[in-house]
């Protein structure tokens, strides 16, 4: 860090790097807004894991770990992992952070041993936390039980501030009783410079996708792209698709998980429907799926869709998207007919109308308008969202 930028200590505490937030750490240190410390709580992506959802081993291909100061805290949980309270057991990370002597600590999630730990180190000693998590209530008309909303209201009263992702996200905390003052927006934004729609590497390599798979230039694509998992709801789609076939339509699935070989089981049963299967693709990957589609489609059915940043990667590919209604971003970045279509998660029928609609509207047009939306989701606005809620404790970067 440079010796002249005098911005305040902060620590991040999150649970593992990821392609979302490691470059978003990189950009915030080289801005020099801040003094950064990354502690990292699990080796999920430094080392290759099993990933039991996508059902396969693998390492992220892009650098997550260069740019930023950060350490590893070492993890003594019998079954390291986000699946369990007990998974993230860093009895150390206390005496580590009070060593580097933060101004403020940033806090990704409260739902494991080490972050109560913490947050009670951090009350004791007098060091304010950040809140930043990304749930929200949607498909949920009666809200909270009382006693979550007493317990998680306690929770969020520990936070001196709280960054908010978005509309749903926003809701959600004021249910908990966050009060106006200490919500500040800050929204899930992607690494948008890997997602460039104009680089001619990726234009060459979604084109040679498509000729691969046999998809003809006027053909309409839509895209699924994530884990293979009932929650997502790729089933649904697929039968959507297929109640919908008509010659010039083809839906394309990137991925892999427990729902796989379902899926291709029953896409054989209609062998003249237009519908591939391609395996899991690594971050670099990506923008040639995204831009070799015309449509994107998150129909998730699961509670916990808490936002979707595939969403914010193909929107800055210039894809509008077809999403449920339980989908986090959908109130922030789709809006019905302009830079996309939301339709009743679960509701079969509904989705199959929603890509009705899609097919029936200027995609392209869409996609302009969808890549214009997510230009304002990006780590610079992410980034002022941090520091309004860093100035709201009293910590402002010092003049150099």
């Amino acid at each position: 860090m440079n010796a002249d930028r005098q911005g305040p200590r902060l620590a991040v505490v999150v649970s593992h790097p990821t392609q979302y937030y490691s470059p978003w750490f990189r950009w915030l240190a080289e801005s020099g807004a801040v003094q950064l410390r990354v502690f990292y709580l699990w080796d999920f992506g430094i080392t290759p894991k099993r990933d039991p959802r996508f059902g396969t081993t693998f390492a992220w291909d892009v650098d997550l770990v260069s740019g930023y100061d950060w350490e590893l805290v070492p993890n003594r949980s019998a079954s390291p992992g986000t699946e369990r309270f007990s998974g993230l057991d860093n009895p150390t990370l206390n005496r580590r952070l009070h060593a580097w002597r933060p101004d403020a600590i940033l806090l990704f999630g409260y739902a494991y041993r080490s972050h109560l730990r913490l947050i009670a180190w951090a009350r004791m000693h007098g060091v304010p936390l950040i809140f930043r998590g990304d749930s929200h209530l949607l498909g949920r008309p009666r809200g909270p039980g009382l006693a979550k909303r007493i317990m998680l209201g306690l929770l969020y009263r520990q936070f001196a501030a709280v960054t908010c992702v978005g509309r749903a996200n926003h809701d959600y905390f004021q249910t908990f009783g966050v009060p106006e003052s200490r919500l500040f927006f800050a929204p899930h934004s992607v690494n948008a410079a890997h997602f460039n729609p104009a680089d001619p590497a990726v234009r060459a390599a979604a084109a040679a996708l498509r000729a691969r798979l046999g998809i003809a230039d006027d053909e309409r694509v839509v895209l699924f792209a994530g884990k293979l998992h009932p929650d997502k709801d790729p089933m649904g789609l697929l039968e959507a698709f297929l109640s919908h076939q008509r010659p010039g339509r083809a839906l394309v699935f990137v991925g892999d998980g427990q729902d796989s070989e379902r899926l291709r089981m029953r896409a054989a049963r209609d062998p003249e429907s237009r519908v591939f299967f391609l395996p899991f693709a690594n971050q670099s990957e990506m923008p040639a799926r995204y831009l070799a589609a015309d449509v994107f489609c998150l129909p998730s059915s699961g509670l916990y869709e808490t936002w979707g940043l595939a969403i914010n990667e193909a929107m800055h590919m210039g894809r509008p998207c077809i999403v449920s209604d339980l989908v986090g971003c959908q109130r922030d970045l789709v809006e019905e007919g302009v830079t996309g279509w939301v339709f009743r998660a679960g509701d079969r029928h509904d989705l199959g109308a929603a890509l009705e609609r899609a097919f029936a509207s200027d995609l392209a047009a869409a996609g302009d308008r969808a890549r214009g939306r997510a230009a304002s989701y990006t780590y610079a606005s992410t980034t002022d969202g941090l520091l309004r809620a860093l100035s709201g404790i009293g910590l402002r970067r010092q003049p150099e």
